[in-house]
């Protein structure tokens, strides 16, 4: 963890992926955030991965390092305890990041009117607000039809749910966006970040609308094989898998040296009066003359042989591996990986956690702070943000209207 947001209290109302993870980013750069959740837990309070005794392992990933508040949502008071929490005074607060829905007694009209200069991220399924999940958005924009092997002509899902991830980056991002101009401006805003919109902008930015468009048919699937240049996995001598790819003119010629390739390509270019080393798009045009010289020159050697070869050009390319081999056995991925502190976790279990993915270079990470456990901050946010005695939290309990951790 680190400092750089130390000072700023954010408060989140959020399930699922997009949403906690924007508060995630924002903790482990040093931001106080709050999180609350309805007495019991919220709908992705349970959500698999679970332990064998079923804590949610994706709750704990989530909520590293926030507090958390437990309150009854279905009632008028629990709920205007969340408002008050949210829109709570002080020069770094007023920071809010929530799913629920734009209407209702989350909407920016209630909390405006409680502080006029609240910034709330809205993270959304579709900007009209209809509900949406990464994998409905998906399926709606067509990267299921580009998906999966060439032969295959029903969709194929893709497991990473990378508009919820880039929702909570983005989520973020536009957060600190209008903390910036607030700080100038005195002026609060309602940033709404739609899963749909995240997706469709995605797709425009890398090209793929124009090429829709402007062609007038889809991109086919290619399989394993990399869009508009070289790439594709090779089998090796021992079975095992290697995915490569050559988009640079120095990673080709890196390629080609490594492999002994350098006469057959060059014969192949004479042959189709093509430039291999200048032109990526020749390599990808040409692929299927191409791949039949790879495949045999990776099947000649074990991977253990291609790895130091590969690497002594500089080559880009990395082996296939399950996820448990990863975690296992990688150095750089996960077991000497500094992003990784091991700790001890609310369910009981210790294991490896990660820290923010960005390193301040030359600054040491701070320790990295554990999910809570339901309700554990409670007493300690209603008194210090609402400034609450404890008569009044004390007669908040007994009406069921907030509640503490658990005893386990």
């Amino acid at each position: 963890m680190y400092g750089l947001l130390k000072g700023l209290r954010v408060v989140e109302g959020a399930a699922f992926v997009a949403g906690p993870t924007c508060g995630l980013h924002l903790a482990q750069m040093g931001a106080e955030v709050i999180r609350f959740d309805a007495i019991g837990g919220g709908p992705d309070f349970r959500r698999w991965p679970l332990t064998p005794a079923g804590d949610s392992l994706y709750w704990e990933g989530l909520n590293k390092a926030k507090k958390s508040v437990a309150l009854n949502l279905s009632s008028p008071e629990g709920r205007d305890l969340a408002v008050a929490i949210a829109t709570a005074p002080g020069e770094n607060a007023g920071l809010f990041v929530t799913n629920y829905p734009v209407d209702g007694f989350l909407s920016y009209e209630k909390l405006k009117a409680r502080r006029a200069d609240m910034i709330c991220v809205r993270v959304m399924g579709w900007a009209d607000g209809a509900p949406a999940m990464d994998y409905t958005v998906n399926a709606a924009v067509g990267i299921p039809m580009m998906t999966g092997p060439l032969d295959r002509p029903d969709p194929v899902n893709h497991v990473l749910p990378a508009w919820d991830l880039l929702g909570g980056a983005y989520g973020a991002f536009s957060l600190m966006a209008a903390l910036h101009d607030r700080r100038a401006s005195g002026q609060g805003r309602e940033v709404r970040v739609p899963l749909s919109d995240l997706a469709a902008t995605s797709l425009a930015h890398m090209g793929q609308l124009a090429e829709v468009l402007t062609t007038g048919k889809d991109r086919p699937r290619l399989g394993n094989s990399l869009f508009g240049a070289f790439g594709r996995d090779f089998a090796c001598a021992d079975g095992r898998r290697l995915m490569v790819v050559a988009i640079t003119p120095k990673q080709w010629r890196g390629l080609v040296a490594a492999l002994g390739l350098n006469e057959a390509v060059a014969a192949l270019e004479t042959e189709l009066s093509a430039d291999f080393a200048k032109d990526e798009g020749a390599r990808f045009v040409h692929r299927e003359r191409l791949f039949p010289l790879f495949e045999a020159a990776f099947a000649q050697r074990s991977s253990a042989e291609l790895g130091p070869l590969l690497d002594g050009q500089s080559v880009t390319w990395g082996p296939y591996q399950s996820l448990h081999e990863a975690a296992t056995g990688d150095a750089r991925l996960f077991t000497q990986n500094p992003v990784f502190q091991t700790i001890a976790n609310p369910s009981g279990l210790s294991y490896p956690a990660s820290g923010p993915p960005g390193t301040l270079a030359g600054e040491p990470r701070g320790a990295l702070a554990p999910a809570p456990r339901l309700g554990q901050h409670t007493d300690e946010v209603l008194a210090e943000v609402l400034g609450l005695s404890s008569h009044e939290i004390g007669r908040l309990h007994d009406a069921g209207l907030v509640a503490g951790p658990e005893a386990r």
